[in-house]
């Protein structure tokens, strides 16, 4: 496998500036400390990374920011850079050692100080401060466990015991309140993982950026160590063999695999409604951690709902018409839906091939490119990803930037804004943030074709019982009897309002198929044609993105949603801000989404980091807040 390794943010975070306890033996040490505003002789030592360099990972796993000033050869500045710095205390541009060290000497004044180690120390992953779990990012996760406040055990005890308390308890007071119903299953490996990646940091330092990190699962990615339902009770003995392939590259980066998040059943809709585990003839809906009340999206609204609610560090979902978009928008969350061919769907349960894709969902830009850089690939089961081969970055983390949209051209078609007076509203607030961040925003004219791309159906009506029926061959768990969309039916346990879309798609041929998907389809060549005009629109006018919102609140803006999945192109949707008090739905959220050319998701994160440190728009949700 093509794997990269995960990363951290290419500018300093401010989580880091808290507090950096150093422990020095050495008298230079101590002063570097104190100059830091902090000396503890008991403070617990970070473990470096192994010694030799030969033994680590050949790609970096950091970004710039963490990773361009390392001394000791592991790709990331530890505690072990900064005694190794503190020994040239005094030393200046006449000595013949300085094209050794000079790249610490951070205020360019030729001799390095205290003042430059103290600088050099802000590069350390390490923050001894009180760590709080609520909306903790994996950067503040890594400092908190590389300084041994926590353990990626406590960390996934936490999220273990939120779980229990919040998920499938009522805990919004109003009378139309209901439970988050986020979760179908918790691995009962978690803690065995958390305990080994623990293992993993005490020997070897931290060795990738989702070491120890909790991640919750659309549940239709195949885990070997947890059954994979699709949603459906139909689907409740599924236990795969393999885990899928983006599974697998999250293990190989060291996260823990905590939980499967709900979904709606077999990813249909936006609703999020599912069977799995319940008594046959009946569902459960996934609620919005904001207002219990209303739906939070779909079809990967578990993993929205979780991910918002803190019960997960980062969530996967899938999307093929909007299925990451959706539920990312109504929840407050980043979502990234990769380029088709950027991440293997091997092992994920298929809806539409032809526009499906997995990609991450995260309360920060930073966390969804950690978790992007674990899962991409090349992967001979799934052929398009052959697509990406030197088109993908070490690390996408290196493309976040606060000043990435200075000097961008950013581009939007007015009639996909729409007229809903919150979305009009954020909208123009958002493009005054964009101007003000130094980007040009140009107006696009649309056309009969551009309209026909948004307009093209998805594929799900005429590819899923012929891409269902190819992962039963090769995936599905042999004592599983429901084997066939009849079967499905014949058992008896789905949700129940799904019964005539199983019958309808039954009937689906594969002279139908083939006449839509196949090389030669409509569809094909509607999503082929879609990509060429959509691109020849960013290049004429030389733009890096495309930018629209995700939705209204709670619901879908137009066709809007079509964009990436009728192009196959990449798109990346955050937080732009919430309803005032005066409008419809006080409180909801809606969100930006950036389009850009094939593989260019480097450069959409950037842009959308750049946005969110300006913005921050993202509010955690009251009624999950820490446990008492």
């Amino acid at each position: 496998m093509n794997r990269t390794a995960a990363a951290s943010p290419a500018i300093e975070p401010t989580s880091l500036q808290r507090r950096l306890t150093v422990n020095k033996p050495a008298a230079r040490a101590i002063a570097v400390a104190a100059i830091l505003g902090t000396v503890a002789a008991t403070a617990v030592a970070v473990p470096a990374a192994a010694a030799d360099p030969a033994t680590q990972t050949a790609a970096p796993f950091l970004a710039p920011f963490y990773a361009e000033l390392d001394l000791t050869g592991d790709d990331q500045v530890t505690i072990a850079d900064l005694d190794a710095a503190a020994l040239s205390i005094g030393v200046t541009d006449t000595d013949p050692t300085w094209a050794s060290i000079a790249l610490i000497d951070l205020d360019g004044d030729g001799e390095i100080t205290v003042a430059d180690i103290a600088s050099l120390s802000q590069r350390v992953l390490y923050d001894d401060g009180p760590f709080e779990l609520l909306e903790a990012s994996v950067i503040d996760m890594q400092a908190a466990m590389n300084a041994g406040v926590v353990t990626s055990v406590d960390i996934t005890q936490e999220y273990i015991d939120r779980i229990a308390a919040y998920d499938r308890t009522k805990v919004d007071p109003s009378d139309t309140g209901r439970p988050l119903n986020s979760i179908i299953t918790v691995s009962e490996q978690a803690l065995a993982a958390a305990a080994a990646a623990d293992a993993e940091r005490s020997e070897n330092g931290m060795t990738s950026m989702l070491l120890g990190v909790p991640i919750a699962l659309k549940d239709n990615y195949d885990t070997a160590d947890m059954v994979t339902t699709g949603g459906c009770g139909c689907w409740n003995i599924n236990q795969t063999a393999t885990d899928a392939f983006m599974v697998e590259g999250l293990r190989d980066a060291g996260a823990v695999i905590l939980a499967k998040a709900a979904l709606d059943e077999f990813a249909f809709g936006f609703v999020s409604e599912f069977s799995s585990f319940q008594a046959p003839g009946t569902s459960l809906l996934v609620a919005s951690p904001y207002s219990t009340s209303r739906t939070a999206g779909g079809s990967s609204g578990g993993t929205g709902a979780a991910i918002s609610a803190n019960l997960a560090g980062i969530g996967f979902g899938t999307d093929t018409g909007g299925s990451i978009r959706v539920p990312s928008s109504y929840n407050q969350l980043v979502g990234i839906r990769p380029t088709v061919g950027l991440a293997s769907r091997d092992g994920i349960i298929p809806l539409a091939l032809s526009q499906d894709t997995g990609g991450p969902m995260a309360r920060s830009v930073v966390d969804a490119a950690v978790a992007l850089d674990a899962v991409v690939g090349v992967d001979p089961a799934d052929p398009v990803t052959v697509r990406q081969a030197d088109l993908v970055p070490e690390s996408y983390t290196a493309s976040l930037d606060a000043n990435a949209l200075q000097g961008a051209r950013i581009g939007y078609v007015a009639s996909m804004i729409g007229t809903n007076a919150t979305t009009v509203r954020l909208w123009n607030e958002t493009r005054a943030t964009l101007e003000s961040l130094g980007a040009t925003v140009v107006e696009v004219s649309g056309s009969a074709a551009f309209t026909a791309v948004l307009n093209e159906g998805s594929g799900s009506n005429n590819e899923f019982k012929h891409d269902l029926n190819s992962y039963i061959a090769t995936h599905l768990d042999p004592d599983v009897t429901a084997r066939s969309l009849p079967g499905i039916v014949a058992e008896g346990n789905h949700v129940p309002s799904r019964l005539s879309t199983y019958v309808s798609r039954e009937t689906v041929t594969e002279e139908t198929y083939q006449a839509w998907a196949g090389p030669q389809g409509s569809h094909t060549k509607v999503l082929a044609d879609g990509k060429v005009l959509v691109t020849g629109m960013l290049d004429s006018l030389d733009l890096d993105a495309l930018v629209y919102p995700s939705g209204n609140p709670y619901g879908t803006q137009s066709t809007n949603l079509r964009l990436s999945p009728n192009t196959g192109m990449p798109s990346v949707t955050l937080p732009m801000g919430q309803a005032t008090a005066s409008e419809a739905i006080p409180g909801a959220n809606v969100n930006l989404e950036l389009l850009g050319r094939d593989f260019a998701e480097g450069t959409l994160l950037g842009l959308a980091y750049a946005f969110e440190q300006a913005t921050h728009a993202r509010t955690s949700p009251a009624l999950y807040g820490p446990l008492q």
